[in-house]
């Protein structure tokens, strides 16, 4: 169940802080609308890494689309691998 607490809770950040824990953000409300989160920093790391592995993984798709993709002994091969 996530953590929502209005902004102004912020004037106590060390409570706000305290409810904080990975994987399970405190989301904050100002005029009763979500308006921020505070995650843990190691959840923020992971989230970023993940982006950009699928940053990454789309860059490659295209590239494979646009320039045509290799078969596995052209990898093989340009890699150095012998098989078998």
């Amino acid at each position: 169940m996530p953590t929502i607490k209005p902004v102004s809770d912020l004037r106590n950040y060390n409570e706000v802080l305290k409810t904080i824990a990975i994987g399970e953000p405190v989301f904050l409300t100002k005029n009763g609308r979500g308006r921020y989160a505070v995650i843990d920093i190691q959840e923020y790391e992971k989230t970023q890494a993940t982006l950009k592995l699928l940053s990454a993984l789309a860059q490659g798709q295209k590239s494979g689309e646009e320039a045509g993709w290799l078969s596995l002994e052209e990898v093989e091969s340009a890699l150095g691998i012998s098989n078998g």
